[in-house]
């Protein structure tokens, strides 16, 4: 997998992203005079700032350790799990030291201004020696905890595969239902169409018939009778033209 597509990068940049801001507004906050108003307005939001990148940094350190756990599978090796952990380690000193002087500075009166500074000055240049240890044991110490979510997330993912199979199941059901009715439909469509050629077949004897008998009659009529006829059918039809059509 490539860093653009791993989610470890693309949540690494987010928190860089976050801890630039906080380290911009913290040297803002050493240029600031001590105690005035807007001094303690930034001292608050980088407090805030500090504990949300604490937490985001706790949550990739989570996931750095479910990958231990099996790093083959995630596609990475040893070397790539101990930069990742370097990678959360560094960041976490460098929040912690932020936030250390931040808290040091609220405490301290403007008459202590060069220790304060001291302090700064120490906190950000000197990483924590114990950073490390400090973050392998706390993931370690909430291994248990993220065995047990990964186990109810792989549940809930289960119940939610099952739910729709029964969807799934209950749609071929429907579509089977349907294909059965249709197969009745064919059935009887299939009758009506034999009792209709049943029906012709009936009536074309009977035509037949009837121009066996026409055709004897005329036969035994001889000329003049078929002369009678057809004079008689003229009639016939001129005066049933007259009636339907001129009266």
């Amino acid at each position: 997998m490539s860093s653009a597509q791993d989610p470890f990068y693309i949540v690494k940049e987010e928190i860089q992203e976050s801890i630039d801001k906080v380290l911009s507004s913290f040297h803002q906050w050493e240029r600031i005079p001590a105690g005035s108003q807007e001094q303690q307005n930034l001292t608050k939001e980088l407090l805030v700032g500090c504990e949300s990148i604490e937490w985001q940094v706790d949550e990739l350190d989570k996931a750095i350790a479910v990958a231990a756990r099996d790093p083959s599978w995630y596609g990475i090796d040893q070397a790539e799990l101990d930069k990742r952990r370097r990678w959360t380690s560094t960041a976490r000193t460098q929040v912690g030291n932020v936030k250390k002087t931040v808290v040091a500075g609220k405490n301290w009166d403007g008459t202590s201004t060069s220790n304060v500074n001291g302090m700064r000055r120490e906190l950000m240049r000197m990483p924590n020696s114990h950073q490390g240890e400090r973050s392998n044991q706390y993931a370690a110490a909430n291994n248990d905890d993220f065995v047990s979510s990964e186990s109810d997330r792989q549940l809930l993912l289960i119940k939610q595969q099952d739910e729709e199979l029964d969807e799934l199941s209950a749609s071929v059901e429907r579509i089977g239902g349907v294909g059965l009715t249709i197969h009745e439909e064919l059935l009887a469509q299939e009758k009506i169409i034999d009792e209709l050629g049943t029906e012709m077949e009936s009536t074309s004897n009977r035509l037949d018939f009837v121009q066996k008998k026409v055709g004897m009659v005329m036969k035994k009529a001889g000329v003049k009778g078929q002369i009678m006829m057809i004079l008689f059918l003229v009639v016939l039809f001129i005066v049933l033209f007259v009636l339907v059509f001129l009266t």
